[in-house]
C-alpha cells in the first residue's frame, strides 16, 4: 500500500518520507510506502491537484496499491480565503472543504500545516542548537498557536540569528532537525498534524 503525498516546497519533499516512517513504524504492522510529489509553490500545487490526482487514482497499474492522496499546504501562505474568514480555524475548514471539493476524487483529503511545517519541529527543543533551546522551549507548548502575522520560520530564523549568528536554512537546517524529531513529540503538542497522522493510521489499518 502506498500514500502519495502532494507538497509545495522542496523542504516538505526531503522531510516528509522520514518523518512519516517513523511515525508508521511503531505504530502498525502494515509496509505504508510513501511517495512525495512536489509542485512549484502553493498556486502550483492547487492548480494541478486535480489533474494530478486523478492521474494516480485512476491509473490502472497503481490504483489499487494507493490508499490516499494527500494535498499538504502551509496554512500561512496562500490567499485563497475569503476576506471574512481570517482565524486559523476557519481558515483550515474553509480550506479543506474548498480545496477537497475542487479536486472531487474518493481518496484525495486535504491537510494543512498549522501555520507551517516547522511548528512541528518547535515542538521539541532538545533538537535545535544548545544556545537556541531556552528561547525555543517558551514556544514548544502549543507550536500551532505560532501564527500569520509571525509564522514559525521567521520565529527560527531570528532566534538562529541572534543565539548562533546564522540565518535558520529551511533545506539544510530543516532537514538535520526533521531527522532528529520524535513524531510522537510533535503529534502530542500539535493538534492539526495528530489529526493528519491519526487518519493516515485509520487509512493505512483500513487498506489492510
Amino acid at each position: 500500500m502506498r500514500i502519495v503525498f502532494f507538497v509545495e516546497g522542496e523542504t516538505e519533499k526531503k522531510v516528509l518520507p522520514v518523518f512519516l516512517r517513523k511515525w508508521f513504524q511503531d505504530k502498525t504492522k502494515n509496509n505504508v510506502g510513501i511517495r512525495v510529489v512536489r509542485f512549484n509553490g502553493w498556486p502550483d500545487l492547487i492548480n494541478k491537484a486535480p489533474k494530478k490526482a486523478e492521474m494516480y487514482l485512476n491509473n490502472p497499474q497503481h490504483k489499487n496499491e494507493i490508499i490516499a492522496v494527500i494535498a499538504l499546504l502551509d496554512l500561512y501562505g496562500p490567499d485563497i480565503y475569503p476576506d471574512k474568514i481570517s482565524d486559523a480555524e476557519k481558515r483550515y475548514t474553509w480550506g479543506k472543504k474548498h480545496l477537497e471539493d475542487k479536486v472531487d476524487e474518493e481518496k484525495f483529503f486535504q491537510f494543512f500545516c498549522v501555520h507551517e511545517i516547522e511548528a512541528w519541529l518547535l515542538s521539541d527543543p532538545k533538537i535545535f542548537p544548545s544556545e537556541c533551546q531556552n528561547r525555543i522551549d517558551k514556544l514548544s507548548a502549543n507550536p500551532e498557536e505560532i501564527n500569520f502575522d509571525d509564522p514559525p520560520s521567521k520565529r527560527l530564523n531570528r532566534i538562529y540569528l541572534k543565539e548562533t549568528g546564522k540565518a535558520y536554512r529551511k533545506l539544510v537546517d530543516g532537514y538535520h532537525l526533521f531527522n532528529n524529531l520524535d513524531p510522537n513529540i510533535a503529534y502530542n503538542k500539535c493538534p492539526r498534524l495528530k489529526e493528519m497522522l491519526d487518519f493516515l493510521l485509520t487509512q493505512a489499518e483500513k487498506a489492510s
